[in-house]
């Protein structure tokens, strides 16, 4: 509730900056990033472009200020078909959720989770926007755990078991990583934690609660 209500306060002093269809701005970025460096660049003979635009502390502090959101841009792969079903997942996902929670909401989430991944990338000198992505995943499964997709555009999957499958990598990555990969994962999830922080608290205690009263009606 005392997010709702914070989320209400910023919206009514600074929603009209928000952008809508950012998660479509954002994939038409990684699309032409990514044709750059597939076709356009080595036909060209020039040197890629994401090397321009990806994460890093000593370029940023050199000038380069663009990197602090260039990197979100960054294709997520160098395979054609798996980008393409990557575009047309991420386009739905923010297109669900910019419905669900309107257009600044949406925006401010994202925006956390791209100051998280920031403040990690200046601690360790490394980030990605891998992490970021998959907070944006994890959101959509808490608000719409039914919705249910093709995957791969044949098997219809419900998102709540994808986001299962998807948060047992992660922890797996976490405990495998070293501390900048450890780093980059708990930073990037602050939009997680701040949006569904209450309520994963709210849950606990009402789990805990139970499971008192349970213990209580034994004896």
């Amino acid at each position: 509730m005392k997010c709702e209500k914070m989320f209400n306060k910023l919206e009514r002093k600074f929603g009209k900056f928000a952008i809508s269809g950012l998660m479509n701005i954002i994939i038409t970025g990684m699309a032409i990033i990514y044709i750059m460096d597939i076709f356009i660049c080595p036909m060209s003979g020039k040197a890629a472009l994401s090397p321009l635009i990806i994460f890093s502390r000593d370029a940023i502090l050199q000038g380069q200020i663009w990197r602090i959101l260039s990197f979100v841009f960054i294709p997520f792969s160098t395979n054609a078909f798996f980008m393409i079903f990557t575009f047309y997942f991420y386009w739905l996902i923010g297109k669900v959720m910019e419905r669900n929670w309107g257009t600044f909401k949406f925006n401010f989430f994202y925006l956390c989770g791209i100051i998280g991944t920031v403040i990690g990338g200046f601690i360790t000198d490394w980030s990605t926007n891998s992490f970021l992505t998959f907070s944006l995943f994890i959101a959509f499964a808490i608000i719409a755990p039914d919705f249910e997709i093709l995957l791969f555009f044949l098997i219809p999957v419900k998102i709540k078991y994808i986001a299962m499958f998807d948060a047992v990598f992660m922890i797996i990555s976490f405990f495998s990583s070293g501390l900048p990969g450890k780093v980059a994962i708990l930073m990037s999830l602050l939009n997680l934690i701040i949006f569904f922080g209450d309520d994963f608290i709210n849950m606990m205690k009402m789990k805990i609660h139970h499971w008192k009263y349970k213990i209580s009606n034994r004896k």
